[in-house]
């Protein structure tokens, strides 16, 4: 969320600016813009009650969609393969990361009201969401890069059991990144007398706290796991258009270029601004107020953006697929919802299948 610590710090000291904001020249005092500090950023109330509404919304989306991943992919009778692993693994941390959205919801209209020890608590489970479902996400890849591109490989490598260690790998990696949190707290912000959930540093070490947890949120929460993704979706779409597999191709491609874009589009502008922000603070950007605020707005945007990827993961990794299709309606035949179809499909060719159970 916004950290308001800056705002509260400068205003503060607003008598001292105030002292500041002339210089004597000859008889007269001379006005000097450049010094004057900027007014604390504040949410419109028309705007927290849109942001707050959002955060419902992707709730009220993110948690049915990833619960019917999560059972339809945990009864399979059939042993799990790795992408059906890091998928199911991969609903768990976006439900995480849904369950925290009502406390937000709430904070942005009437301020913390859950104490610190909810605040700590929160924190720590967005930010474990936050790193585990990206990484999944990388993992996800990598496994449809070994399937397609490295068939043969994968068939002899033990990749049930290593995936296994991977997926207790990523969850000990997001929780130790997950432990500044603890550095949360809940107190009242100077500027706009609410009670809000957010960083509180030691002042002699702040710049060099935020700015060590800055560095790992974009490199191992945005750029690593971009530089894996590229690389292993541009080689198997490449492998895959040398693949005699008409329908079954052009889905699985397709289904390739989607994940892409919308890690793209929910993260990158998220990322950005952060970015932004961590430079207006580090002093390597000129400070300007303006300019100071726009990063203010940017930041609290892009992040309800972000948050939206929790929608969309169940969509393009699941219910896009025909595998996933397929054992969500043999469930739902099973408890009555669906009847028995008559005619039954034609067998397919093992490579399309192996396609369409990675991808589909």
């Amino acid at each position: 969320m916004t950290d308001p610590n800056t705002s509260s710090f400068i205003l503060d000291f607003g008598p001292i600016y105030d002292l500041l904001n002339y210089t004597y020249n000859d008889t007269e005092f001379n006005f000097n813009p450049e010094t004057q500090p900027c007014n604390p950023f504040h949410i419109p109330d028309v705007v927290s009650v849109f942001v707050s509404v959002f955060y419902v919304v992707i709730f009220l989306l993110a948690i049915p969609g990833n619960l019917v991943v999560g059972l339809v992919i945990g009864l399979t009778k059939q042993s799990l393969s790795p992408s059906d692993l890091y998928l199911l693994h991969l609903a768990i941390a976006d439900i995480l990361l849904a369950i925290t959205l009502p406390f937000w919801a709430t904070a942005v209209t009437k301020g913390w009201v859950f104490g610190e020890a909810l605040c700590k608590i929160i924190t720590i489970l967005q930010e474990l969401s936050f790193y585990s479902s990206i990484l999944f996400l990388t993992c996800i890849s990598m496994d449809r890069y070994m399937v397609i591109v490295r068939a043969m490989e994968a068939r002899k490598a033990n990749r049930k059991r290593v995936s296994w260690a991977v997926c207790a790998a990523v969850w000990t990696v997001g929780a130790l990144l997950s432990l500044p949190g603890l550095l949360n707290s809940s107190f009242k912000s100077q500027s706009s007398g609410m009670i809000v959930c957010s960083e509180q540093y030691d002042p002699s070490s702040a710049g060099m706290w935020r700015l060590a947890t800055r560095i790992l949120r974009h490199t191992l929460g945005f750029f690593i796991p971009l530089a894996i993704m590229l690389p292993c979706y541009g080689v198997t779409i490449k492998r895959l258009l040398h693949i005699r597999g008409g329908f079954q191709r052009q889905r699985a491609m397709r289904v390739i270029v989607f994940v892409v874009i919308a890690f793209l589009l929910c993260w990158t502008p998220y990322h950005i601004a952060v970015m932004a922000d961590t430079f207006f603070r580090s002093k390597i950007v000129p400070y300007r107020c303006p300019a100071r605020m726009a990063v203010d707005q940017a930041m609290l945007a892009t992040q309800s953006l972000g948050l939206l990827h929790s929608c969309v993961n169940p969509v393009l990794y699941a219910f896009v697929g025909e595998k996933f299709r397929k054992n969500l309606f043999q469930i739902m035949r099973k408890i009555g919802v669906l009847e028995r179809p008559s005619v039954t499909r034609s067998s397919r060719s093992s490579l399309s299948s192996e396609i369409t159970s990675t991808f589909m």
